[in-house]
């Protein structure tokens, strides 16, 4: 039986390493799984208005109804003034609505935040974890994944350079420890 696990990037920028970072981590997928690139380009700001009137925007109601389709989420996470961007929160916030319906609920998650720079998204990494505590999102603790010099780890066709080594650990451990829960 194969586990759908759904990607999410926190970035709407084109190029953003967020999203080269989710679409190079497609190719790790073990057999068994499925890894899959959920957009977040195309949802607007969540309005309670747009449940309790019944007008759902398309997205939301697309959006939903794939991240209840997966089994597990790995989150990867710029930070945007040390904390997640506003793209990501606005992704929870849809997906945590209406009240008692949350389509986030009991699915394992993994954080990984990543920075141009040497601090690795460090504030996003534990602010990201706070939500998922409360919509109920089991999240790996072993290994943290925090990826510095982000811009350093892609070759010219956007592929892993040898560096990529500790993400592939990240994403082997996810697999196990995913599977450890599913066995529960």
């Amino acid at each position: 039986m194969e586990n759908t696990i759904g990607i999410i990037a926190g970035s709407l920028r084109k190029d953003s390493f967020s999203k080269k970072i989710a679409n190079a981590i497609l190719k790790m997928q073990p057999a068994g799984f499925t890894f899959e690139v959920i957009a977040l380009d195309d949802l607007p700001v969540y309005n309670q208005d747009f449940d309790d009137h019944n007008s759902v925007p398309d997205s939301y109601t697309e959006f939903r109804k794939k991240i209840k389709e997966m089994e597990g989420i790995i989150f990867i996470t710029p930070e945007h003034n040390r904390s997640i961007p506003a793209v990501l929160k606005n992704a929870i916030d849809i997906g945590s609505r209406p009240a008692g319906k949350s389509v986030w609920n009991d699915k394992p998650a993994a954080v990984f935040s990543n920075s141009p720079g040497n601090l690795s998204a460090f504030g996003a990494n534990h602010h990201l974890r706070q939500c998922l505590v409360f919509l109920n999102m089991p999240t790996m603790q072993q290994p943290e994944v925090y990826i510095p010099n982000a811009s350093k780890l892609f070759n010219d066709q956007g592929d892993f350079n040898e560096s990529s080594e500790f993400i592939q650990n990240a994403v082997t451990s996810y697999v196990k420890w995913f599977n450890r829960l599913k066995k529960e």
